[in-house]
């Protein structure tokens, strides 16, 4: 594609933005919940049952070859995508959360012993906090976090060096916030966990489809993402393991697939990625992610990138600019999303009468109730946007909060 892009017209590839809400024209500001799916992905997945439906890997008939050699081959785009070394360090999940499970379960169940420090940030996801409370409940280890700097919601590095003790042995951190739109400096924080020989995790369930993402040059152990947040199906995500890492695993599940030999008391497994995939896969899951894969990179992450946070940063000035509205996250290199709250009207009120305007946004703790906890606040409004949203809908949008506090002034 130009450089130029006519994002607009991108707007043609979705068929479910073109309809009305409640009378009026969509306007989807719920990017970070989940991202709309384009023609092509919808399609892959239409030919796939259509034309390839079969189990993978155990079959010698066509339809299971052809089934096998596009699964693999989504295998391979997804290491690309990501810019692994290879293909064979992919492993195939849910999504983020179950990724993030599977490392807690796998590396934690064999690592952590008691005293054990598991550092994390006050930004996580609900799925980068709860499968490390699960296991440092196992295992003896205990929790320690990052702390944010108030409203904008940026991590205070200065502390870094007094929490990276000796007893610290994994650290995981989010990419992207999304419900502060922080863009964390994972790399120099992989690289001072590094030094120490402490394992290291992003989630990237927010970043993925947004930026382009290169593992190797984050320096991490482990990064996981979503497909349903990048243009793909729901139920199929990815966690991407350092090699030498995931060699030194136990399986997070056993089944069929994942093995080389079964006895009736022993059990030999495949190498990593087999071996932490159980069972049937989701086989149209990856296929549809493929495509999701190719049209995003079709367009360009880097472009992406800088269209998502120009709406962002003109949604927050237009925000600024109105009187009783609470901002969070930060004022400079923030992702494509704005936390808000309107003076004495609950973030639910919002969203209601947001999507009686034919708004899209979500309302809550957008699974990081510590954090708001820490804010003072129980929860917060946030639009979300991506490469399909325009500035006319970011106006839409704040012409709807304008009547929304009309309404609540009566």
């Amino acid at each position: 594609m130009s450089v130029n892009i006519d994002w607009s017209a991108l707007r043609k590839d979705f068929p479910i933005l073109d309809q009305q809400v409640h009378g009026k024209p969509l306007v989807y500001l719920d990017n970070a919940a989940t991202s709309q799916k384009p023609r092509a992905v919808i399609q892959a997945l239409v030919h796939y049952y259509e034309h390839d439906n079969a189990n993978v890997h155990r079959g010698i008939h066509e339809l299971s070859n052809r089934a096998t050699q596009a699964f693999e081959a989504a295998r391979t785009r997804a290491a690309k995508f990501i810019h692994a070394k290879s293909a064979d360090e992919i492993i195939f999940t849910r999504g983020t959360t179950e990724s993030i499970n599977l490392v807690a379960a796998a590396w934690g169940a064999k690592h952590l012993r008691p005293g054990d420090v598991i550092l994390l940030t006050e930004l996580e996801h609900h799925s980068n906090l709860v499968p490390w409370q699960l296991i440092a409940q196992k295992t003896g280890a205990r929790l320690a976090f990052i702390p944010v700097t108030g409203d904008e919601g940026i991590l205070d590095l200065s502390k870094l060096d007094a929490l990276l003790t000796p007893q610290v042995k994994f650290l995981a951190m989010v990419h992207i916030s999304n419900s502060m739109g922080t863009v964390n400096p994972v790399e120099e924080i992989c690289a001072r966990a590094k030094k120490l020989g402490i394992v290291t995790l992003v989630d990237g369930a927010q970043s993925a489809g947004h930026l382009p993402v290169d593992v190797q040059a984050i320096g991490c152990d482990f990064f996981a993402l979503s497909g349903h947040k990048i243009c793909g199906p729901t139920g199929i995500g990815l966690l991407w393991g350092r090699q030498e890492v995931l060699d030194t695993l136990p399986p997070y599940q056993g089944g069929g697939e994942m093995i080389l030999s079964v006895g009736y008391h022993k059990t030999e497994f495949k190498q990593a990625p087999q071996r932490f995939e159980a069972g049937t896969p989701d086989i149209s899951g990856p296929i549809g992610l493929h495509a999701a894969m190719d049209y995003l990179d079709a367009i360009g992450r880097e472009k992406i990138w800088r269209h998502d946070q120009d709406l962002a940063n003109y949604a927050y000035e237009r925000l600024s600019a109105l009187n009783n509205v609470r901002l969070f996250g930060p004022k400079h290199n923030r992702a494509g999303l704005v936390s808000f709250l309107l003076k004495d009207v609950h973030a639910h009120d919002v969203v209601t009468l947001a999507d009686q305007a034919g708004v899209a946004l979500r309302g809550g703790h957008h699974c990081t109730q510590p954090l708001m906890h820490k804010l003072g606040v129980e929860s917060t409004a946030r639009a979300s946007f991506y490469f399909y949203n325009t500035r006319s809908e970011v106006d839409t949008f704040v012409e709807v909060v304008k009547e929304i506090q009309k309404f609540f002034a009566h």
